[in-house]
């Protein structure tokens, strides 16, 4: 796995390294972001093409002062459609999306069981959040998604590749850069391994699509499901503070 990551990453940085290579021949950043996905998504997936995936296990949820722990359960299809069930001492806490269709729907609800509409801009954020394999073949779909190499970076102690994805609406519009903007997620894979190691993206207020809430997403202890490599730590940071931390026990794919 080390000796592919090195090709790729040299392959990647020839221009940095070989400024001599004619233009004509230097990979874009396009081609640079899209050929480190394709090579995680491969280290990810192994020989299997993953259609859906459940995860279930603990999770301690913090927010304020209310800081408790329970079980979880995260379905999620590569279809772009997810939902999400905490059952904490506070009560079940649940969270439905779907972006399958034309029109992004999604709703969460809390212990009142009382049903609340998701604001449309905050569906264009990383749904898959908790499952890197399907977030990063989303990207890959081709479906107007555009892909750009950042550059190589370090998190915490850890070398990474960053790579930008984003959406284009189908037809030019003044709005294009603010949909950009909403639909850009960051995506963070190991250099060594490449596997991912973060994922970031912002939410917003309901009433203010303007105002980025810094959302990061880390992964750690990745294990082997069938022949596909699944990360059973996921953390969650809201503006820099831990809101949730998920540790799962058991995975199921397709």
């Amino acid at each position: 796995m080390k000796l592919k990551a090195f090709f790729l990453l040299s392959a990647l940085l020839i221009s940095i390294s070989d400024p001599g290579r004619a233009s004509s021949q230097q990979p874009t950043p396009a081609q640079q972001g899209i050929a480190l996905l394709q090579n995680s998504l491969a280290a990810q997936t192994g020989s299997i093409v993953i259609s859906d995936i459940t995860l279930t296990g603990t999770v301690r949820s913090i927010a304020g002062s209310d800081d408790e722990a329970g079980t979880a359960t995260l379905k999620a299809l590569a279809s772009n459609a997810v939902r999400l069930e905490f059952d904490l001492p506070s009560g079940q806490h649940t969270e439905v999306r779907d972006l399958s269709g034309s029109s992004p729907s999604g709703t969460w609800a809390g212990p009142d069981r009382r049903s609340h509409s998701i604001a449309y801009h905050n569906l264009l954020s990383e749904p898959i959040w908790f499952a890197p394999v399907l977030a990063v073949a989303q990207a890959l779909s081709g479906t107007g998604y555009v892909v750009t190499y950042v550059g190589h970076e370090t998190i915490g102690s850890e070398d990474v590749e960053h790579v930008t994805v984003c959406q284009q609406p189908s037809a030019p519009s003044n709005d294009a850069p603010f949909v950009e903007h909403l639909t850009q997620v960051d995506i963070y894979v190991d250099s060594s391994t490449l596997l991912p190691a973060a994922l970031k993206f912002n939410i917003h207020p309901d009433r203010d699509a303007g105002l980025d809430i810094p959302v990061e997403v880390r992964y750690s202890d990745y294990r082997t499901v069938s022949t596909a490599h699944v990360p059973f730590h996921v953390q969650r940071y809201l503006n820099n503070g831990l809101v949730l931390d998920l540790q799962f026990q058991t995975v199921t794919l397709n």
